[in-house]
């Protein structure tokens, strides 16, 4: 736990995350009501679904076309299939991005509340749901991805995590989306759970670390090169000399 959490302190996302984290708590401290406790429970359950749609849906798009947009796909999702051990691509290099997404819902969800609940309750129902109970629950996402990839010492509760995540990176990338502890229910919901015959069937030695992509692709060996990347993935074919 405690080298998991070490890598937690380290990441920028959090550290960015982490004073409106505190603002939205001391929110709900100085206004309680039980309505904050529904923006609470309301922000953790939104974020378990948009942890699973930026997964399914933006991590793991079609690889584009355009150079510089796929090294930035690279950088966010790819090499971290490619390289799952290393703490390097946990996270993506964007570590503003979490902040400006949050700012941004509070944004819309107030606009949406406001001629319901006026214009301040609105914002402090956003910022509390946003901040308290989303930031929360990504931090927890966090915890679990990053004891799953950890070669530590683990109890019931990091084997359970390490299992079913690590079958999405070393038996089948087309399925598995959830990371977080308890939310297979939501791959389960939208027909992405991990099912052994199909994961037989779509397994491929060569492509599985590069999520489908020969490891060879111009695409990837350019990225490799833009981010000072001179291997190939565990298990792929030995890189040619640069």
């Amino acid at each position: 736990m405690i080298a998991t959490l070490r890598v937690l302190m380290h990441m920028g996302s959090l550290q960015r995350l982490f004073p409106f984290w505190l603002a939205a708590v001391a929110m709900i401290v100085i206004f309680f009501s039980p309505w904050l406790l529904l923006a609470l429970a309301y922000g953790i359950l939104l974020q378990f679904f948009v942890e699973y749609g930026m997964h399914r849906f933006l991590l793991h798009r079609e690889p584009p076309t355009d150079q510089g947009v796929f090294n930035q796909l690279y950088r966010s999702h790819i090499g971290h299939h490619e390289f799952p051990s290393d703490p390097e691509f946990f996270t993506g290099d964007d570590h503003w991005y979490p902040v400006r997404f949050g700012l941004i819902s509070v944004l819309l969800h107030t606009l949406v509340l406001w001629p319901f609940l006026g214009l301040g309750t609105a914002a402090l129902f956003a910022f509390v749901a946003l901040f308290a109970g989303s930031v929360s629950a990504f931090a927890f996402y966090e915890y679990c991805h990053t004891l799953a990839h950890l070669n530590v010492k683990k109890g019931w509760f990091g084997q359970r995590i390490t299992r079913s995540h690590l079958a999405h990176h070393f038996q089948d990338h087309h399925a598995t989306f959830h990371v977080s502890f308890g939310m297979g229910w939501i791959d389960r919901l939208f027909g992405t759970p991990h099912d052994p015959y199909e994961a037989r069937a779509r397994y491929d030695r060569e492509t599985i670390l590069s999520m489908g992509m020969d490891p060879e692709d111009l695409r990837l060996v350019t990225a490799r090169k833009a981010y000072g990347i001179t291997k190939m993935p565990r298990g792929a074919r030995s890189m040619t000399s640069t």
